[in-house]
């Protein structure tokens, strides 16, 4: 028997078994939590990837307690300069492999979205700690789950939005939370575009890459160099191109960058979501952003789908805050608007004006991604909650996709955040999964 068809099939056995035991939520005991999988202080911390592109080389800044292992990509040309680079790791194409050796402590998932849920939930099932690239997943249900397999494996899952490790934005949700401009009222944050359908044509697919497989739990369609990277650019008509613009692997820039502005606002407010989400196709808004900047867009050169998906969101918060997607706030933050004032909350910033009379603070801190993977290795050793935990992830990027639904079905709706679902909306309760192709489903 071939092994490597032995080594998916017996994986997929564990695996599947383990996901039985997480259909329904569980909570594990802060006892089960320290005692599950505890690093000695002189032990080094083994860490592998899964995915080796453009992000996952921004985020191999691994503390000096740790040490990289393994790597599993689609592409076997990664794999090749990563083997030049650490002679001493493990290479795999298929990730399940990967997963299956007892000498990996954590995983550091850097895949496109649509990969995220599986790639975690598989990683807990085989016993290891992940971190897990923003956004978290790529439906309501799929982090769901996520977060029940974590808590079922006991294990520690940081999202990766290291804004809850710059000091500068810590100081600023401070702030707010010590009543600094009174009671919010109003926040203004950036438009995030939502994801259209890929037109791309059909290209032949480089021999090293695994087409098939980074299609993953998406219906296979043809490989595109533009729909093979993050982002590549734009079409004339000011289209960003790359898989963060399509459906079915993201959720646009609404996940991409909203998940970071969106984990802001949750933060600050106390909150885990909204009670309501609706659109205001005519109401004024800056420019919709792109990777962080404007977006070049006009209505002259408006592709058909386009004003529906970069219309104003809003939702509005149980405290009574409301939330406008309007241009008007950063891309990683927001503006919050209190009684007493306004606070600008960014990546590594904050800028205080609660009185007229009174100076700003302003000052951009270092990106903190080493920081942030070093409190998740630290979580590794201690058992204790990361900063950016699991479900802090699952509620950032579930409020992003409640934000691209009121887009997609174009009313207001009802959000019950603690049965996440809509309330009495069947149609918007269908975008909370979606279909999965076998195996890859959950």
């Amino acid at each position: 028997m071939n092994s490597r068809k032995a080594s998916r099939r017996s994986f997929l056995k564990r695996s599947t078994a383990a996901l039985g035991a997480i259909a329904a939520p569980n909570i594990i005991t802060t006892g089960a939590l320290a005692g599950a999988g505890r690093k000695g202080a002189n032990d080094r911390v083994n860490i592998a990837y899964i995915a080796v592109g453009r992000r996952a080389r921004q985020l191999m800044q691994v503390p000096e307690d740790s040490r990289v292992v393994a790597y599993a990509d689609v592409n076997r040309a990664r794999l090749d300069e990563m083997k030049q680079r650490n002679k001493e790791a493990k290479v795999y194409q298929d990730y399940r492999e990967m997963l299956a050796s007892p000498d990996i402590d954590g995983v550091i998932v850097a895949s496109p979205d649509h990969w995220h849920a599986l790639h975690v939930i598989h990683a807990c099932a085989a016993g290891k700690d992940a971190y897990c690239e923003k956004p978290l997943s790529l439906t309501v249900r799929e982090g769901r789950a996520m977060v029940d397999a974590a808590r079922t494996h006991g294990r520690v899952v940081q999202t990766g939005s290291q804004q809850r490790s710059m000091k500068n934005t810590q100081d600023g949700i401070e702030l707010l939370h010590e009543g600094k401009i009174g009671k919010v009222h109003t926040i203004h944050g950036a438009n995030y575009p939502s994801p259209w359908d890929c037109d791309l044509p059909e290209e032949p697919a480089p021999a090293e890459i695994d087409w098939d497989m980074w299609c993953g739990q998406t219906q296979p369609r043809g490989y595109h160099k533009n729909l093979y990277i993050p982002r590549a650019g734009e079409y004339p008509d000011g289209r960003p191109l790359g898989w963060i613009s399509y459906t079915p692997y993201s959720g646009g820039e609404m996940t991409g960058w909203g998940a970071h502005g969106l984990d802001v606002v949750l933060w600050a407010s106390k909150e885990n979501g909204p009670v309501e989400v609706w659109i205001e196709p005519d109401a004024a808004s800056g420019p919709p952003i792109f990777f962080g900047k404007p977006l070049k867009f006009t209505e002259a050169n408006a592709w058909p789908e386009g004003k529906d998906l970069l219309c104003p969101v809003s939702f509005k918060f149980a405290g009574g805050a409301v939330l406008h997607l309007d241009g008007k706030g950063p891309g990683g933050g927001a503006v919050f608007e209190g009684d007493g004032g306004s606070i600008v909350v960014d990546r590594g910033l904050h800028s205080l004006n609660p009185t007229p009379g009174e100076q700003d603070e302003k000052l951009r801190g270092p990106d903190a991604t080493k920081e942030h993977i070093q409190n998740w290795v630290d979580c590794i050793r201690s058992r204790e909650k990361p900063r950016a935990d699991v479900e802090t992830g699952h509620f950032a990027a579930t409020i992003c996709h409640l934000g691209n639904i009121a887009r997609w079905t174009k009313r207001k709706l009802q959000w019950d955040h603690v049965k996440e679902q809509f309330v009495n909306d069947a149609e918007a309760n269908t975008y909370l999964q979606r279909a999965m192709r076998a195996p890859w489903t959950i």
